[in-house]
C-alpha cells in the first residue's frame, strides 16, 4: 500500500502543474484579452503544446482574434485552431536548430507589427533556451553554438552562460519583449529552475536582464576562452563593451507582466495536500534541494533512520517531501539512468533490507523523463530489496556504475509514466510507516 500512496502523491503533484488548467486560470483573471482586437501568441518550450491549448481554451469565444506560434521539439506539433506549434528542434537534440531560428524571427516579426490596442500572450516552459534561438547578426548559429560548447566543458555555471548567451540573442535578456510595441504582453511561466529566476528560466525572453557586454567577456576570460572563442562572437561582445551595441534591457516597460503560473513550490503544496488526505504527517523539505545526488541520498536516508526509532523530526506514519534538481557527477564509462534512478538506489544502498522495512522511497521528474531513459524514475521499498536478492544483484556494482536504470529494471522498480506535458524539476517522495 505505501508504493501505491507514494505514486499518488506523486501523482497529484504532477496533476497541480498541469500547464492547460493554470494557463486557463491565468488568464480568465486578465482583464486586457477580452478587449484587444488581436491576441499575439508567442514562446517556447515542453509544455508548449498543453499551455497553447489552454488558452485556446479560455479564448474559445474569440480564437478569430488569436494569432501566432509557439517553438516546441519535433514530434509535439500536433495541430491547434489557431496557435501554430512551431518544430523547433528533434527530440533528444537540446541544441539550437536553423529551424528554431526561422520560428524565433517569426515572433519578432508578429510582436514587432503589433497594433496600438493588441496583447500578447508568451508561453515560456522549460527547455524553452534552445527551443528559441535568434544570433544577432554577424554571428551564426554556429558560432553561438560554438561558445555555449566552451562554456559548458569549462564547467560554467548556468548564469555564466546565461550571461554570454543573452548577449548574442535578438530574443534573450529581455530583448523579445523590447520589439513588442502593443499594448500589453503577458508572460506565463512554468518554472524549470530552483527559485524561479525570471531572467534565466528560457534565458528570460520577456524579463530585464541584470547582466552586460563586460560581464560576458569576464566570464570568457575567467575560463581562459577568450582565444578560442569565434572571431564573430568576440569582435560583438568587445563592441557592446565599448558601447558600439544596445546593451540588453535594464528595465521592462510597465505594459509587461511576468508571472510564474506553475512551479516545483506548487508541485509540492499538491503533495503535502494528497499525503494529509492519505493520513502521513509530513515535512516538506522545499524546493530549493540541489548538490549531489548521493550526498542529499544520504541525508534523506538519515531521516528515515531517525523518523524510524526517535520518531524524530515526524512520527509515523510520515511522509517526507522534496523537490529542487540535484546532479549526477559521471565517471568515464557510466551505466543508464538518470538522477532520480540514482537518488532511489543510493537511498536502498544506505538503508539496506533493514532500513527500507516500512519505507518506501519515489523519486521522479514531473515532466516524465529521468536521463536518457524512457522512465520517469524509480521506487524503491522492501519489495524492492527482497527482489534485488532474489536476482542476486549488488546494489554497490550498480550505483558504482551509476546503472541505476538496468537494477531498476530487473527488479520492478521504474516509474514509466510517458512524457506528462510539464515540466517543474523534480518531486521526491518518502514514506516511513
Amino acid at each position: 500500500m505505501s508504493r501505491e500512496h507514494a505514486l499518488a502523491i506523486w501523482a497529484a503533484a504532477v496533476d497541480a502543474v498541469r500547464p492547460e488548467p493554470l494557463v486557463r486560470a491565468a488568464l480568465a483573471a486578465e482583464p486586457a484579452v477580452p478587449t484587444a482586437p488581436r491576441v499575439l501568441v508567442v514562446g517556447a518550450g515542453k509544455a508548449g503544446p498543453d499551455m497553447a491549448a489552454g488558452l485556446e481554451t479560455a479564448l474559445a469565444d474569440r480564437l478569430d482574434r488569436v494569432e501566432g506560434l509557439v517553438n516546441v521539439p519535433a514530434g509535439m506539433s500536433a495541430p491547434l485552431r489557431r496557435v501554430r506549434l512551431h518544430a523547433a528542434r528533434p527530440q533528444g537534440v537540446n541544441e539550437p536548430t536553423p529551424e528554431g531560428v526561422a520560428g524565433a524571427e517569426e515572433m519578432l516579426r508578429l510582436l514587432n507589427h503589433a497594433g496600438p490596442d493588441d496583447v500578447a500572450v508568451c508561453l515560456l516552459s522549460g527547455g524553452g533556451s534552445a527551443l528559441l534561438p535568434a544570433p544577432v547578426e554577424g554571428v551564426s548559429l554556429a558560432d553561438k553554438l560554438a561558445v555555449t560548447k566552451l562554456l559548458h566543458r569549462s564547467g560554467a555555471t548556468i548564469d555564466e552562460m546565461n550571461c554570454v548567451r543573452k548577449h548574442l540573442s535578438r530574443v534573450k535578456g529581455g530583448r523579445l519583449a523590447e520589439a513588442f510595441r502593443g499594448k500589453r504582453l503577458i508572460s506565463l511561466v512554468v518554472s524549470d529552475v530552483v527559485g524561479d529566476p525570471l531572467d534565466v528560466i528560457a534565458s528570460g525572453p520577456t524579463a530585464p536582464d541584470p547582466t552586460t557586454f563586460e560581464a560576458a567577456l569576464e566570464v570568457l576570460a575567467r575560463f581562459s576562452l577568450t582565444g578560442a572563442t569565434p572571431a564573430a562572437v568576440l569582435r560583438h561582445l568587445e563592441a557592446g563593451a565599448a558601447g558600439a551595441q544596445p546593451e540588453t534591457p535594464k528595465r521592462i516597460g510597465p505594459n509587461v507582466e511576468n508571472r510564474v503560473i506553475g512551479s516545483n513550490r506548487v508541485a509540492l503544496d499538491a503533495a503535502r495536500r494528497k499525503a494529509e488526505d492519505l493520513g502521513y504527517a509530513v515535512l516538506d523539505l522545499g524546493s530549493f534541494v540541489e548538490g549531489e545526488t548521493r550526498h542529499v541520498a544520504t541525508a534523506i536516508a538519515g531521516v528515515v533512520r531517525s523518523v524510524q526509532r526517535d520518531s524524530a523530526p515526524l512520527k509515523p506514519p510520515a511522509c517526507v517531501l522534496l523537490g529542487g534538481e540535484t546532479t549526477v557527477t559521471l565517471g568515464t564509462e557510466p551505466g543508464k539512468g538518470g538522477r532520480n534512478q540514482e537518488f532511489a538506489l543510493a537511498v536502498l544502498a544506505k538503508l539496506g533490507a533493514a532500513g527500507l522495512t516500512g519505507a518506501t522511497v519515489l523519486s521522479a521528474g514531473t515532466d516524465g523523463e529521468d536521463g536518457p531513459t524512457d522512465a520517469a524514475g524509480a521506487v524503491a521499498d522492501a519489495v524492492t530489496f527482497a527482489e534485488v536478492n532474489k536476482h542476486r544483484l549488488s546494489v554497490a556494482d550498480y550505483l558504482r556504475r551509476h546503472d541505476a536504470y538496468q537494477l531498476f529494471d530487473q527488479v520492478g522498480g521504474l516509474i514509466r509514466s510517458g512524457l506528462t506535458g510539464t515540466n517543474v524539476m523534480d518531486v521526491r517522495v518518502i514514506l516511513v510507516r
